[in-house]
């Protein structure tokens, strides 16, 4: 039996699955049910943009971390005061030419008390990363 065309079989086939395969860049620990705009730009550059979600914990985390809203900073929960070094971080960790493109995008969930959001738009106007965006679902018409 002739086996030569195999590696080049099996290559293929890795390489479609590198292709379709989409990486988790972030575990969600909170729930997020977006609020719905009627007009909604895409972010130019997603790679300059620091993502914090805000929201209930998801079913699974509610008996550890209870059902008041919660603030999650990549992978961790976190208090809003905590927002500034992960700004800061962040910030320092980037290319010394997108620094000026530095964009904050909340992802909250709009049963979220506007308190909380006040609270990190605060630290986020102290740590001076003032080009926030939220994150919306399009309206369906």
């Amino acid at each position: 039996m002739n086996t030569s065309s195999l590696p080049d079989l099996i290559f293929t086939i890795l390489f479609f699955f590198m292709m379709v395969t989409s990486m988790r860049e972030v575990t969600m620990m909170v729930k997020v049910q977006k609020p719905q705009a009627s007009q909604i730009e895409k972010l130019a550059r997603k790679s300059c943009t620091s993502f914090i979600y805000i929201g209930q914990p998801t079913d699974m985390l509610r008996g550890q971390y209870g059902s008041g809203t919660r603030i999650q900073l990549n992978d961790r929960y976190a208090e809003s005061n905590e927002v500034y070094d992960f700004v800061m971080a962040d910030r320092a960790s980037m290319a010394e030419s997108d620094k000026p493109f530095y964009t904050v995008s909340l992802k909250v969930d709009h049963h979220t008390p506007m308190g909380v959001i006040t609270d990190v738009k605060q630290v986020l106007r102290k740590a001076y990363a003032l080009k926030i965006v939220y994150s919306s679902d399009k309206r369906k018409q």
